[in-house]
């Protein structure tokens, strides 16, 4: 994986694919490389490192409107100018493409090399260059069929052949493809954020499903050569989006966005006259939900993190057993299924792989699933066929920000619906609507004390590990600012439930490890304290979040936020960590929108 993108048409290609590979470097990547046909044959320009190291490389002045460029991600083979894509078969007629696993590609590569072939790299992405240039067909659409039909694993990928200029072959299974439909020219890409400029219609091809592209044209098939109807759809999001404005960095801007996007999220689903929320994209009737016993939430990441908030909140608000599991683990263990467990799965993009399996998984075994997704269309949307839609909008840092918020503004609603059906009285009802509706409001009152927060990661900024504590509803919050921290300032932190900082974690506490303590006004807050007494009296600072001013006696910093529903906690006391990581990562000079090793949307295992 990472980034695709991909162009047909009579303009110049390169400047096109250059251009959209630009805008998928929020992604995650470590080399790129663009494939154009020329009067000459394809001409291939790769190499490791940034998407501006091909604008000094010996691209061709022309070509002849046909091309295809990649961002990569590592996962065969090191990031390196040889293991870049395009990948070519050993005449250079072909050229592929890739995200995803190939998973029996080291069979098909030993079995290749024993007809002959000679491999370059040590992807697993190059042996669909050699099975498309081998199918000993001359359709290009059947060669890439033929060869989908000898590969396991995942994928979404374009192909182009020297020899058929104005010919662009593309395939889905399990990694996102969008064709983008232009006048008299067709897009192709990973992400709609490469295409926009250009067009806002699309279509999201399906897993198992193949396009041949042409400026003229667009067909659209399963892998067994049936024929597809697709209709474009608009996209919602315009060229605006995917630009920083005044902002230094993407993160910036999509944390100060956050009030903006959570008005979205809550628009048209707080019912003040039933004194619930109205979900109209779930499919429960009252009966279901007197059914359930359980509800389990599967994400991975700060997904996973934002539904452990969501338990709690569903065990609080209606009163059912609810947990959180890494989607990643809960597919491998075998799961047991119950028809009266309520699973929901949660995404920011709707193409996290292990989520998708787990969903599937699910579904093959007769459960019901859910999906909290932000992405319209996206596969987890589609495959779950129920849920609910953040509409946080394009989400470009890698860090998860307002769609973490968002998630966690989402599972509240869930709560609420659920706890309406069930127990929670009209007045309950009533107070968590009245919260949800001043989150906007007291989120932009948090973002005010932006000066300080900066103050606070310049004075620890120095700092190789960080400890971050958080009891009950402040626990989820300790993880997700743990993890803001390590992803975009690679300073090592560990989030623990507070009660458990005494049974090991402590020994790692001195003056050179900071702590960060979630302390809500709640009925845990004596506790809490007793927490930040215990780090202090080991000589470790410590950064209170929370929100009364008397922590200022007990702590060496603190962020004060406004008091909210206890609730709806975590989703206030989490927005000055988003800050605090931000400053912290500013402070040590690191990339904060493309943190090294980790991409936007994870589509492989």
């Amino acid at each position: 994986m990472c980034g695709i993108v991909g162009y047909v048409g009579t303009r110049d290609s390169v400047s096109i694919l250059i251009d959209g590979l630009e805008r998928l470097e929020y992604r995650g990547y470590d080399s790129a490389g663009v494939a154009v046909a020329t009067d000459e044959g394809l001409s291939v320009v790769k190499a490791k490192g940034k998407v501006g190291v091909l604008r000094t490389m010996d691209l061709p002045v022309r070509d002849l409107g046909t091309g295809i460029g990649h961002t990569r991600w590592a996962t065969h083979g090191v990031p390196s100018d040889v293991n870049a894509h395009p990948h070519t078969d050993e005449s250079g007629r072909i050229a592929v493409v890739h995200n995803g696993i190939i998973e029996n590609a080291t069979g098909i590569r030993e079995r290749l090399e024993e007809q002959g072939i000679k491999f370059r790299s040590d992807t697993d992405t190059e042996v669909l260059a050699h099975l498309v240039a081998t199918a000993g067909v001359d359709d290009l659409g059947e060669a890439v069929r033929k060869a989908l039909g000898v590969v396991e694993g995942t994928y979404g990928l374009a192909v182009i052949d020297r020899d058929q200029p104005g010919t662009m072959v593309v395939a889905r299974n399990g990694s996102p493809v969008v064709l983008g439909y232009g006048d008299g020219e067709n897009f192709v890409a990973s992400d709609v954020a490469a295409i926009v400029r250009h067009t806002q219609q699309v279509v999201f091809l399906e897993d198992g499903e193949m396009a041949v592209v042409r400026p003229d044209g667009v067909r659209t098939y399963w892998l067994d050569s049936t024929e597809t109807s697709r209709r474009a759809e608009t996209v919602g999001w315009g060229l605006d989006t995917y630009d920083k404005g005044d902002h230094s960095h993407f993160m910036r801007k999509e944390i100060f966005e956050q009030p903006e996007a959570l008005r979205r999220t809550l628009s048209g689903r707080l019912d003040h006259r039933a004194s619930t929320a109205k979900l109209g994209g779930i499919a429960l009737e009252p009966r279901d939900v007197l059914r359930l016993r359980r509800v389990r939430i599967l994400g991975c990441g700060s997904a996973y993190y934002a539904g452990r908030a969501g338990a709690g909140l569903v065990e609080q608000l209606a009163r059912i057993p609810a947990e959180a599991e890494p989607a990643s683990e809960f597919r491998y263990r075998n799961p047991i299924i119950d028809p009266d467990t309520l699973y929901v799965a949660v995404s920011q993009s709707g193409e996290t792989l292990d989520t998708l399996r787990a969903v599937q998984e699910i579904k093959r075994k007769g459960g019901q699933v859910l999906g909290v997704v932000n992405v319209v269309g996206s596969t987890i949307a589609r495959e779950c066929n129920a849920g609910i839609y953040l509409h946080a909008g394009p989400e470009i840092s890698v860090a998860s920000t307002k769609a973490f918020t968002c998630t966690v503004a989402g599972l509240a609603l869930l709560a609420l619906h659920l706890g309406r059906v069930r127990d929670l009285g009209a007045a309950d009802g009533d107070r968590i609507i009245a919260g949800l509706d001043a989150l906007p409001d007291l989120i932009t009152t948090v973002l005010a004390t932006e000066d300080h927060v900066a103050e606070v990661a310049e004075r620890f900024a120095g700092a190789n590990s960080a400890m971050f504590v958080g009891r009950v509803n402040g626990f989820p919050v300790a993880l997700e600012g743990a993890q803001k921290l390590k992803e975009v300032s690679y300073v090592h932190a560990e989030a623990y439930p507070s009660a458990e900082l005494k049974h090991g974690p402590l020994a790692l506490i001195g003056p050179e490890v900071p702590s960060v303590v979630v302390v809500p006004d709640d009925h845990l807050v004596e506790k809490n304290l007793s927490t930040v007494a215990e780090i202090r009296s080991r000589q470790g600072p410590v950064v209170a979040v929370g929100h009364s001013a008397e922590l200022e006696a007990v702590a060496d910093e603190v962020l004060l936020v406004p008091k909210s529903e206890p609730e709806l906690d975590p989703i206030l006391l989490g927005i000055p960590l988003q800050l605090l990581a931000y400053h912290t990562a500013r402070c040590r000079g690191v990339d904060i929108d493309q943190p090294r090793n980790l991409a936007k949307s994870v589509t492989v295992e």
